[in-house]
């Protein structure tokens, strides 16, 4: 994956090996490398969480775009503390409900071949 990522990030005219050099510290996937993806991994879900509440505050406090220049302020829907709440429901039933799919059924979504014993004297079949 680190691989790819720097292989398309390197093909940017002009600024593409400056940014291979800034973003990952050069070509080569090492341990500074694996950090940077692990940091990178590890922060863009709070960073999208944080957006999305910054557009749910400015889409109820301005109300969406209006192109067509119509008076649309008896549509608009105030951020009240019930608005509040009911986002809030919403994103707590649905952290629930993922929650209880996660911790009940653990193995729900794996892959039984992971629960086979590896030989550590052959390499797997789907790495070569």
């Amino acid at each position: 994956g680190a691989t790819v990522i720097t292989n398309l990030i390197s093909v940017i005219p002009y600024i593409g090996e400056s940014l291979v050099q800034w973003v990952w510290g050069g070509h080569s996937v090492c341990n500074a490398t694996l950090k940077r993806v692990f940091v990178l991994h590890f922060l863009l879900p709070f960073l999208l969480i944080i957006l999305i509440g910054v557009h749910l505050y400015y889409l109820h406090e301005e109300g969406s775009s209006n192109p067509l220049g119509v008076d649309t302020n008896h549509e608009q829907i105030h951020f009240h503390s019930l608005y509040t709440f009911k986002d809030l429901t919403g994103f707590l039933v649905a952290i629930f409900a993922l929650m209880t799919i996660c911790y009940s059924f653990v193995d729900l979504f794996s892959d039984p071949v992971n629960f086979s014993e590896a030989n550590p004297m052959s390499t797997p079949a789907h790495i070569q």
